[in-house]
């Protein structure tokens, strides 16, 4: 049996496809809300003090010198940069800080709740 490139979507990928886009205007609207009742600035206020408060800006800050000093300060992009320490930045966001955040977003969730 050949299968066309043009072949109609099988059911389940129907109901993936409407799972995804439910689950985009969910998102959406939940930063809508937090950006009109500014939670979300709170939020990343939040984060930012924590962030400095566990040394991760420090660490980010002389991971970033360690790239450019080993690559050469000439040889070196914002974009390259951003490239090389962002996966280890996400990396190395402490438990704690993390578990706060999602408290927090949680916690707003259900109190803007209908």
């Amino acid at each position: 049996m050949k299968h066309s490139v043009n072949r109609p979507t099988t059911p389940d990928e129907d109901v993936a496809d409407a799972y995804e886009k439910d689950e985009l205007t969910l998102r959406e609207s939940i930063n809508t809300k937090m950006v009109e009742s500014g939670e979300k600035e709170n939020l990343m206020e939040l984060v930012r003090d924590r962030l400095v408060e566990c040394g991760w800006k420090d660490e980010m800050r002389i991971a970033c010198r360690e790239h450019v000093k080993k690559k050469g300060r000439k040889d070196v992009t914002v974009d390259e940069l951003i490239r090389v320490i962002t996966p280890k930045g996400r990396a190395s966001v402490p438990d704690s800080v993390k578990e706060e955040l999602l408290n927090r977003i949680q916690n707003f969730i259900v109190s803007a709740a209908p």
